[in-house]
């Protein structure tokens, strides 16, 4: 593999990257059964954003993840259950929506990172 794919795209763990991988698909799933609900099939372009969202829906994440745990440190908060999953499905929700924009920053991340630790 070339060395700057696996510092990029190989650069989360396997356990990481396949857990947030299920979420991305569980949330293609779901725009894929919404938007094929009313007898029309999805536009290939829209197929096209889902797959390509779905597969960067991890680094997005990792970039998230990285921010929040930055802000808040080793902090725990205790809130109500309900509230925190729906905050927790909305983050998700926008970090699958807006992977195109967001995993870049963690893929450039990922290859600083990974270049600087073979040095």
């Amino acid at each position: 593999m070339h060395p700057v794919i696996q510092k990029t795209f190989g650069g989360l763990s396997t356990q990481y990257y396949f857990r947030q991988l299920f979420f991305g698909l569980a949330i293609a799933a779901f725009i894929f059964f919404m938007s094929t609900q009313g007898g029309h099939s999805m536009p290939m372009g829209m197929v096209f954003l889902t797959v390509v969202s779905t597969l960067l829906y991890p680094y997005s994440r990792f970039v998230y993840e990285s921010i929040l745990n930055f802000i808040m440190g080793n902090n725990v908060f205790f809130v109500n259950a309900t509230f925190m999953l729906i905050i927790k499905f909305m983050t998700m929700a926008m970090c699958w929506a807006f992977a195109l924009l967001i995993a870049p920053i963690g893929l450039a991340y990922l290859y600083y990172h990974h270049s600087k630790a073979e040095h």
